[in-house]
């Protein structure tokens, strides 16, 4: 059953193997490896009869060909939920989904930095470049006009790597009374700027979206044609970095007692906070974690998490069940995000998003998507044994010194 997770997570053998043999004795030999993997196999045959095939004999390109045309199918329903007409900009179908995402039951606020210290911030480094390009002849109009997560979005795409770095340190001088609770916030620019913008972003990073995490903000940037599975796609991908930015959030919610918060924000935006747990000789992100106990895989601590973070500061949304709650039929996407068919040495993902970003891009075969399958299932793997006793209290344990540290106020 190793090989099955190791194909499936595109893991290296004997490496793999390994990890799990040590994973196996600290959890106390659950054997959850086997479990997991005979689980996966179970449920991605059972999808694969949704779809109307022979889970015995589907290959990998049958299996991925019906993946698409599941979407494309389901990509119809979703435009007619969001009442997108046929004939509409690909603009218009952006900003129905932004207007959806909005209405969507979020929890709790987002720690952010508040707007007005972010327009400092952005005030003292003078994106010049970011003024010209969007048309302005003066840094007072474009603070003034330009939201300012969406105005980020743009220094982050049109500023040097020096600014970008001189961003990061003047966070290193920011303070909790910096931040304030928001609601996360879904922006889609429409001013006649940021189509090229948009542009010279997708060329690079492969996708049309910006998470602006610092102030809780993901600006859905315009597209100038439309795309199969465009309404699906930036759905999901929003969802996605919704999960990321709360988790960021409840992080620095955490760190809040720190007298080092500032250099904190910086490391934490500048690259994904890990904490001191080893699961199999890999340390656990933060991230991870947060997922952990938002999927209710362990019992709350208050005792690590209080006063500063609550129950719903954890909470995770769970992508397939929002789009499942567009339309009955998607319904089927349900509890995917961790399963694939393997076909020989090949991997083929049903995660929603994979599925999805193979659609948008016109992915052939060997080109398919698996990274955010292969993420899922990881993580899946570690809580399968994190849900033992002993390393939950392992965990809880490292989380109350690294997270919550005893502070000597006498210096």
């Amino acid at each position: 059953m190793s090989r099955v997770l190791s194909t499936l997570l595109g893991a290296h053998e004997p490496a793999f193997r390994l990890q799990i043999q040590q994973l196996e004795r600290a959890a106390g030999s659950p054997s959850a490896d086997i479990r997991l993997a005979v689980g996966v196999m179970q449920a991605t045959k059972a999808k694969i009869r949704e779809l109307g095939l022979d889970p015995t004999d589907t290959t990998g390109p049958e299996l991925y060909a019906a993946l698409q045309a599941r979407l494309v199918k389901d990509e119809t329903r979703v435009r007619s939920v969001l009442d997108v007409k046929a004939d509409v900009q690909p603009i218009d179908i952006l900003q129905s989904v932004g207007h959806r995402l909005t209405r969507l039951d979020q929890y709790s606020d987002l720690f952010t930095i508040k707007h007005v210290v972010m327009k400092q911030i952005i005030r003292k480094l003078k994106p010049k470049a970011t003024m010209k390009r969007l048309g302005y002849r003066s840094m007072d109009s474009m603070l003034k006009h330009e939201p300012i997560g969406q105005l980020l979005a743009a220094c982050q795409i049109t500023e040097g790597s020096e600014w970008q770095k001189a961003r990061l340190s003047a966070y290193q001088k920011l303070q909790p009374k910096d931040f304030e609770p928001k609601r996360a916030a879904f922006i889609v620019p429409t001013t006649k700027q940021w189509p090229r913008l948009a542009n010279e972003h997708a060329e690079v990073h492969k996708h049309h979206l910006i998470a602006v995490p610092e102030l809780g903000t993901i600006v859905i940037l315009p597209m100038s044609h439309d795309l199969a599975g465009l309404a699906i796609t930036t759905f999901v991908l929003a969802l996605h970095e919704l999960n990321d930015m709360r988790a960021l959030s409840t992080y620095l919610k955490l760190q809040q007692v720190r007298p080092d918060f500032g250099s904190v924000v910086h490391d934490a935006i500048e690259q994904e906070p890990m904490t001191d747990v080893e699961l199999g000789g890999n340390k656990l992100s933060w991230r991870a974690v947060h997922w952990f106990y938002g999927h209710g895989h362990a019992a709350y601590h208050p005792d690590v998490f209080e006063p500063h973070v609550q129950p719903e500061d954890l909470a995770w949304h769970s992508v397939e069940r929002s789009v499942a709650q567009l339309h009955p039929v998607l319904e089927f996407w349900e509890e995917t995000e961790l399963l694939g068919l393997l076909d020989g040495e090949d991997a083929v993902s049903l995660n929603i998003l994979d599925v999805a970003l193979g659609v948008c891009n016109g992915l052939n075969y060997p080109e398919r998507a698996l990274h955010h399958m292969r993420e899922a299932l990881g993580r899946e793997l570690f809580a399968r044994y994190l849900h033992q006793d002993n390393l939950q209290t392992m965990l809880a344990g490292s989380l109350d010194m690294q997270l919550a540290p005893e502070l000597d106020f006498d210096d």
